[in-house]
């Protein structure tokens, strides 16, 4: 195994599992400020039910720290050629991430949480949503590194090829990044709404918190409908642009397309078979890869034959992570639509099918968020920095392949305790209820 390849396994572990966090901490903290907000108006419900998030945030809040921080020793360590040639810009929007939005969230959480008396409750209203701020704040600083990495803007290259900043205005502003970040945010606000419905089912089914549980199930099942849909459209639809004008080969094994085609068709299901360049058992919908690529049913659509195989990302991971996330997507719609009528016609709190549906759903569009961004950046692949510099340039050349493997083993057994005990702390909180807050 090479050491690109055993430091690419690495990354790609540690960056999923903590990603896991930021989705709960992005989708859960309007849902914490909103209490908070209400609290401070005078409703008690309200003020029970913002500290009880206050705490299933702060766990996820405190379990993303810490699988964050080895992340940044990463490009120190294993990614040396990236941060040397890169670092004058990437190193730029992580700064801003750590100086202008970790601090705030940490610091007005913990008002949150130890503020005691000494802090009213519509200053903890306050806090609240100063966190929520920092909390989306920190994702956009993220989202506009990677997303730079997707398509490098405002930048120069020196005569020795290292990459200097030359706009950051360009980097933040970049309508790739906005797009990008927005649909990470919704897909976040897709999470949070059904973790939010699925403790309040939870609750109604045992029989228990009937108030708060329906304010829960209700404001959950709004919060996952609109989001649900606005991640189909306009965000997903503006990123899958972006993504046909810049990157149109990951678009082409995102649809598993081999040939080109005019008036290609939408792969709704079938298996890539890389070798026969062709999907099996496919199901598709005619033209419409086309119409929705290019807005014109007849489009000529460039299948994955007509490029060089050096610049073909992982067919089979890209297509599936795509599929898997667009059918979850479909079937977070199906059930919040259904969950909205039937609370609509006042049944959704007595309806037990309902109900267990939303409690059921709640891990599924953490894997949606997951695959979104494998195929982000999967598809990417072979470019760290689309078109400016190859994945394979950018290791450390210092760092053997067994030297990576040993510490990717002590990770996952790290961040398997750490998982046990984050699960652990949460249904904890979940099993104690409402009824022992403060």
């Amino acid at each position: 195994m090479s050491g690109v390849l055993a430091d690419r396994l690495q990354f790609a572990f540690t960056i999923m599992f903590h990603y896991l966090f930021p989705i709960g901490t992005m989708g859960l903290a309007p849902f914490v400020a909103w209490y908070w907000v209400k609290g401070a108006r005078g409703d008690e419900d309200a003020r029970r039910a913002a500290r009880f998030w206050t705490k299933i945030f702060a766990i996820n809040f405190a379990a993303g720290v810490v699988t964050g921080i080895p992340m940044e020793f990463q490009f120190g360590t294993n990614w040396a050629g990236f941060s040397a040639k890169t670092g004058a810009v990437v190193g730029q929007p992580l700064a801003m991430e750590g100086v202008y939005a970790f601090f705030i969230e940490s610091v007005f959480l913990g008002m949150l949480l130890y503020g005691g008396r000494a802090v009213s409750t519509r200053m903890r209203g306050v806090a609240a949503t100063v966190v929520c701020a920092g909390a989306w704040l920190s994702g956009f600083f993220i989202v506009c590194t990677n997303a730079w990495m997707q398509h490098p803007v405002g930048y120069t290259l020196s005569s020795d090829g290292t990459v200097h900043l030359q706009s950051i205005g360009a980097l933040l502003l970049s309508p790739f990044a906005w797009w990008q970040y927005v649909h990470v945010l919704v897909g976040a606000l897709v999470s949070g709404g059904f973790i939010v419905a699925g403790v309040g089912a939870y609750y109604l089914l045992s029989g228990r918190e009937q108030r708060l549980g329906e304010r829960f199930v209700r404001g959950g099942t709004i919060v996952a409908l609109v989001f649900s849909l606005l991640a189909i459209f306009p965000t997903g639809d503006r990123n899958g642009a972006d993504v046909t004008r810049w990157q149109p080969v990951k678009l082409a094994a995102m649809e598993g397309l081999f040939h080109s085609q005019h008036g290609a068709p939408l792969a709704i299901l079938g298996m890539p078979d890389v070798k026969a360049e062709a999907l099996i058992d496919p199901v598709y919908a005619p033209r419409l890869l086309s119409y929705l690529a290019y807005g014109n049913w007849e489009a000529n659509v460039r299948g994955i034959s007509s490029y060089s195989r050096a610049i073909v990302p992982p067919v089979e991971v890209t297509y599936y992570a795509y599929h898997v996330m667009v059918g979850l997507g479909t079937i977070f719609v199906a059930i919040a639509v259904i969950a909205a009528i039937l609370l609509a016609l006042g049944r959704l709190y007595t309806t037990r099918a309902g109900l267990w549906a939303l409690m059921l759903a709640m891990p599924f569009p953490y894997i949606a968020n997951e695959a979104g961004w494998t195929v982000s950046e999967v598809g990417r692949q072979p470019w760290i920095v689309y078109g400016l510099m190859l994945t394979n340039d950018a290791g450390s050349s210092t760092v053997a392949a067994a030297e990576t493997l040993f510490t990717l083993i002590g990770f996952a057994g790290m961040y398997f305790v750490l998982g046990v005990l984050f699960l652990y702390l949460v249904l904890r909180e979940i099993g104690l209820g409402l009824g022992t807050q403060a």
